[in-house]
C-alpha cells in the first residue's frame, strides 16, 4: 500500500477541498502528487466515469485558481491493483502565493503543504511569497512586435478541434497585464525574430562545419515539428542481421528519447534573454543545448526522479494541448527509459543532452571509412554490422523503410485477422475492442495489437508518444494489401 506524505495525497473522491490542496502543492517547495479514488489506507478503490472526472478537474483548476495553473498540472489516469483512479500531478509554481479565487490573496485562500497535511498561510508569510514572486516571466514582457498573427497555432489547435479567437488568446495567457501581446505569444506568433540552429559537422569536434541549417522565424510549435523531421531523417536505421539469420533493425539514437530532449529544450528554453536551443550533429553523437540550466529550486536528483518545474508554464501549456508533451517530468523519464544519466550535462547557464550514436554503427562507419582510406575494394567483404556481403549491407543501412514482403505468404494468426478486417480508418483501443466485443485489455494487446504491429500490419497514428490518451491505430500499406487478399 501507498502512504501519504509531502509529495503524495489520497482522497477517496472528488469533493469541495480539491482546490485547497492543489494551491498547497503549488505553493510547496516541489509540488506533488493528489490520487483520487485512493482511501486514507493507500488501498485503491476506483473511480467511476474517469474522462467526465478529468474534465472536471481540469475546468475547476484551470476557473478557481490565481494566478493562473495552467501549464503546471496534469490530470490523467492510471491503474492500481486492478482499479481506475485518477492522478492529479502539480508543479511548484514560480507566481507563489497560489491561491483560491474566490478568497484572494488572504489566508483564507492561501495554503502551503507541510508534511502529510495542509497549512493555512498567515499574512506575514503571504507577504515574503510575494515579494520573491518571479515577476520577469515570459507572460509579463511585452512582445517587441504587436501587430502579431497566429494561423499557424490556429490550424495544429483546430485539428485538435479547437478555435482559437480573442477569448482564446487570452485564456492562453498571450496578453500582459495592460492588454498587450506579450513574449509568450511572440514566440507563437507566425512571424518572429528567432531561429533555431542545427549545425553538422564532419568530425567529433567543431572544426569542420559542413551544414548549418535554421529553424525558425515562425511559431516554436511549427519550428519544432519541423527540427524533429530534420532529426528523423539524420538519425539514419541500420539493420542488423543476428545468428538466428533475423534482421533486427536499430536506430543510430533511440527515437523516443531523441524527440524527447528536442520537445525538453523547447519548452524549458530561457528565451528572456532571446536564446534559443541549439542542435549540433557531430560525427559520433547528437547534441541539444538549452540555456537556463535547470529551474531555480530542482536539483539533478528531482530531476531524474521525474519532477517537473516548468520555466514557461504557458509554452508547457501549448505544448501539452497539442499533444508534443504527454506528462509534466514525463519526458526525462522516457530518455532515462534508453541512456545513463551521463548523457545529460547540466550547469548553471545551460542544459545540454549528448546522445552516443549506437557502437554497431559507429563500428561499420570506421570500417568504412578505412577501406575509402587504403582504396580496398569492397567486393564480397563482411559487413560488421551485418555479417553480410557488404553490397547486401547498403541496402540494410537506410532510412528506416522496411523491404516490402508477400502479405500473402506472411504467417498471420486468425485474431490478426480479424483485426485487419475491421480496421477502415484510424480507430482507438476502445473503438477496436468494441468492434471485436472483446472486454480483456490485456488479451487484447497480446493477441491482437501486439502482433500486428510486429508484423507491420497497422501502425499508431502516434508513434512517439505510444501512451498518448489520443493514440489511434491504422492499417499500413502491407496490411492494406492482406486484407484484400484475405476477402
Amino acid at each position: 500500500m501507498w502512504q501519504e506524505d509531502n509529495l503524495t495525497e489520497f482522497k477517496l473522491e472528488l469533493n469541495d477541498k480539491l482546490e485547497k490542496e492543489v494551491v498547497a502543492f503549488l505553493n510547496s517547495d516541489k509540488g506533488g502528487d493528489i490520487y483520487i479514488g485512493v482511501s486514507d489506507e493507500g488501498k485503491s478503490i476506483g473511480v467511476d466515469n474517469p474522462d467526465q472526472l478529468q474534465l472536471i478537474i481540469s475546468d475547476r483548476l484551470k476557473n478557481n485558481i490565481e494566478p493562473s495553473c495552467l501549464g503546471l498540472f496534469d490530470v490523467f489516469p492510471i491503474e492500481k491493483d486492478g482499479q481506475i483512479i485518477i492522478r492529479i500531478l502539480i508543479s511548484r509554481g514560480t507566481e507563489k502565493p497560489y491561491y483560491i479565487k474566490k478568497f484572494g490573496m488572504s489566508p483564507k485562500g492561501c495554503f502551503v503543504r507541510k508534511g502529510s497535511g495542509v497549512q493555512q498561510m498567515n499574512r506575514a508569510m503571504i507577504d515574503t511569497y510575494y515579494a520573491r514572486r518571479t515577476h520577469t516571466s515570459l507572460r509579463n514582457i511585452v512582445s517587441p512586435k504587436l501587430d502579431l498573427t497566429f494561423e499557424q497555432l490556429r490550424i495544429y489547435y483546430q485539428a485538435k478541434g479547437l478555435n482559437i479567437n480573442d477569448s482564446f488568446l487570452k485564456n492562453l495567457d498571450f496578453y500582459t497585464e495592460d492588454g498587450k501581446f506579450n513574449y509568450v505569444a511572440y514566440l507563437m506568433s507566425d512571424n518572429n525574430t528567432l531561429s533555431i540552429k542545427v549545425a553538422k559537422y564532419s568530425g567529433s569536434d567543431k572544426v569542420d562545419l559542413v551544414e548549418n541549417e535554421e529553424f525558425g522565424f515562425c511559431s516554436i510549435v511549427k519550428a519544432s515539428k519541423s527540427i524533429l523531421d530534420k532529426l528523423q531523417i539524420e538519425n539514419r536505421t541500420f539493420t542488423k542481421i543476428t545468428g538466428a539469420a533475423e534482421r533486427l533493425q536499430k536506430d543510430m539514437i533511440n527515437k523516443t528519447a531523441l524527440r524527447e530532449a528536442l520537445i525538453n529544450a523547447m519548452v524549458h528554453n530561457d528565451y528572456s534573454r532571446e536564446i534559443t536551443p541549439v542542435v549540433e550533429i557531430y560525427s559520433d553523437r547528437l547534441s541539444i543545448t538549452s540555456y537556463g540550466g535547470l529551474v531555480n529550486g530542482l536539483s539533478k536528483d528531482e530531476l531524474f526522479q521525474g519532477r517537473s518545474m516548468p520555466r514557461n508554464r504557458e509554452i508547457m501549456r501549448v505544448f501539452r494541448d497539442l499533444d508534443l508533451v504527454e506528462h509534466l517530468g514525463s519526458g526525462v523519464h522516457r530518455i532515462l527509459q534508453a541512456y545513463n544519466k551521463d548523457i545529460f550535462k547540466i550547469s548553471e547557464n545551460f542544459f545540454e543532452i549528448s546522445f552516443p550514436y549506437e557502437k554497431e554503427y559507429l563500428e561499420f562507419v570506421e570500417k568504412e571509412k578505412l577501406k575509402q582510406q587504403t582504396g580496398q575494394e569492397t567486393g564480397q567483404e563482411t559487413d560488421p554490422v551485418t555479417g553480410q556481403d557488404k553490397q547486401l549491407s547498403e541496402s540494410l543501412i537506410s532510412d528506416g523503410t522496411d523491404p516490402v514482403t508477400d502479405p500473402v505468404t506472411d504467417p498471420v494468426s486468425d485474431p490478426v485477422k480479424k483485426l485487419l478486417r475491421i480496421i477502415t480508418n484510424e480507430l482507438s483501443p476502445n473503438e477496436i475492442r468494441n468492434k471485436l466485443n472483446l472486454k480483456h485489455r490485456q488479451t487484447f494487446r497480446k493477441n491482437y495489437i501486439d502482433p500486428a504491429l510486429k508484423a507491420k500490419l497497422i501502425e499508431m497514428t502516434i508513434p512517439e508518444k505510444p501512451n498518448s490518451r489520443n493514440q489511434k491505430y491504422r492499417l499500413t500499406q502491407k496490411g492494406v494489401e492482406l486484407r484484400e487478399k484475405l476477402k
